[in-house]
């Protein structure tokens, strides 16, 4: 891959996490303030059981958010690690070339489109 291409990759990548670690603070921050928001508001009256399960549903909600922007946040980190050592559009299953068609819509893919299909089967 050309110097520029790699750099250009490497861009979208930093922009990605910027744009996934201000999602992050965003939903711990909504999370922390939903939180104190319920404990205030009820000042130890009992609480309906909907009312609690709506709660509950949002916190459960809102924590899978979190963990889903993590796990993107670590596979950017991967990606941008793969560039650093000259490994980045390639397959770690097969060590294939990864289409760049596949790269730009996916920046931080390890896998090609046969590998990636095949872990999703989880097949080896």
């Amino acid at each position: 891959m050309k110097k520029e291409e790699l750099e250009g990759f490497r861009r979208d990548l930093l922009a990605l996490r910027e744009r996934l670690v201000g999602n992050m603070r965003y939903l711990s921050e909504a999370a922390r303030s939903q939180s104190e928001e319920n404990g205030a508001t009820r000042g130890g009256a009992p609480i309906h059981p909907a009312e609690s399960g709506s709660d509950n549903y949002e916190q459960e909600f809102t924590m899978s958010l979190m963990e889903n922007e993590n796990r993107s946040l670590e596979m950017v980190e991967h990606a941008l690690k793969r560039i650093d050592e000259g490994n980045y559009g390639i397959c770690e299953a097969c060590g294939e070339r990864i289409p760049k068609a596949r790269l730009k819509a996916i920046p931080f893919t390890a896998l090609c489109l046969k590998c990636a299909e095949a872990d999703e089967k989880g097949e080896e």
